[in-house]
């Protein structure tokens, strides 16, 4: 049992999964992406390897330990029950709360997404694999009832059904959130490259997708455009290439002025969420001007992908979506929130 499992045990198997992860043998890796996508065709190839290097990263020993200074885990308590609804928009994308149970000593009991059970089983199975305690703290459940807290993550329309059911129980209920983009015009090249990643890794379907940014001119955006065009290869998938014609067909109907370079929509709004294929964009005139919009949006900002200088809490060009151990989702401590569960055994 992972209550007589000594921290630095729990916290190793995490970090040997993330060394297995980055060594793993091609033949496995590769009938891993072929099961995954065969139950999901939003999973390619490149989003898979992209969200195994995001895995790999996060588990890196010197991350977990700098992440873990902040808190006293115990080295024995009364384990909780933990209820995880994983969401499926990308792959593995509630491994990090699965992370957070179990370190904290707690037992996950996991409800898996139907568009994700392949992936985010694979990384159980590998875990339980490299520390067989965990298998007696890991249960996967179709019905999650009589938990002690719950961990729930979808849509701002089930977040309320969440609310509903689970809300009288210790719970962190997560609804929808995007990502944006600030722009000054003193990008490099290669800066607007790695931004066409956070844009485009996943199709745009993450939480840390950039579907909005803001720009200091609208001459801005031919130059990006260009750039974008090495991105092309996100309308050889047929759902991605669903959304784009559909949107864009909206957008001649209804005379809405927009850009379009054959994959990519790019729209001025003033709104946050921007649809597949479709990117927003807003014009900002200074900075006082840039922190107000973004003050406005924040409840609806997961992550913002820019300049520190400009905007001191953004993250780098190309790195919204590899997140440290400590970038908790919406910004609530998942694993303060786990250790409390305890406090009082």
């Amino acid at each position: 049992m992972t209550q007589g499992l000594p921290p630095q045990k729990r916290i190793q198997a995490f970090s040997d999964l993330g060394i297995l992860i980055k060594n793993l043998d091609a033949e496995e890796k590769a009938l891993l992406f072929r099961r995954a996508s065969n139950q999901n065709s939003w999973f390619t190839d490149i989003s898979m390897e992209a969200a195994l290097s995001g895995l790999a990263e996060l588990l890196d020993v010197e991350n977990l330990k700098e992440w873990l200074v902040s808190y006293s885990i115990p080295e024995r308590n009364n384990p909780k029950k933990v209820g995880i609804l994983m969401a499926g928009n990308i792959p593995g994308v509630g491994f990090h709360d699965l992370m957070c149970v179990l370190i904290s000593g707690n037992i996950a009991v996991v409800k898996l997404s139907s568009s994700d059970s392949i992936f985010s089983k694979w990384l159980i199975d590998r875990l339980i694999q490299l520390e067989p305690l965990f298998e007696e703290y890991i249960q996967i459940q179709e019905m999650l009832k009589g938990m002690d807290a719950y961990i729930a993550t979808g849509s701002d329309n089930s977040a309320r059904y969440f609310n509903y059911y689970f809300g009288k129980y210790p719970s962190i209920i997560r609804a929808n959130r995007t990502s944006v983009g600030v722009l000054t015009g003193e990008e490099t090249d290669d800066e607007i490259e790695q931004l066409g990643k956070d844009i485009f890794l996943y199709f745009g379907l993450g939480c840390r997708n950039v579907s909005k940014i803001y720009v200091k001119d609208p001459e801005q955006l031919q130059r990006l455009f260009g750039i974008l065009e090495r991105f092309s290869w996100v309308a050889q998938n047929h759902k991605y290439l669903n959304n784009y014609e559909y949107n864009k067909s909206i957008y001649l109907v209804n005379g809405d002025p927009h850009l379009d370079n054959g994959f990519l929509l790019l729209k001025e709004s003033s709104e946050l969420v921007s649809p597949i294929a479709v990117l927003f964009y807003e014009v900002y005139e200074s900075r006082e001007d840039l922190k107000g919009k973004l003050d406005v949006s924040s409840p609806k900002i997961q992550c913002i992908v820019g300049d520190p200088n400009v905007v001191p809490q953004a993250v780098g060009f190309g790195r919204a979506q590899y997140p440290k151990p400590w970038d908790y989702a919406d910004g609530v401590d998942t694993m303060k929130f786990l250790l409390g569960l305890n406090q009082d055994n």
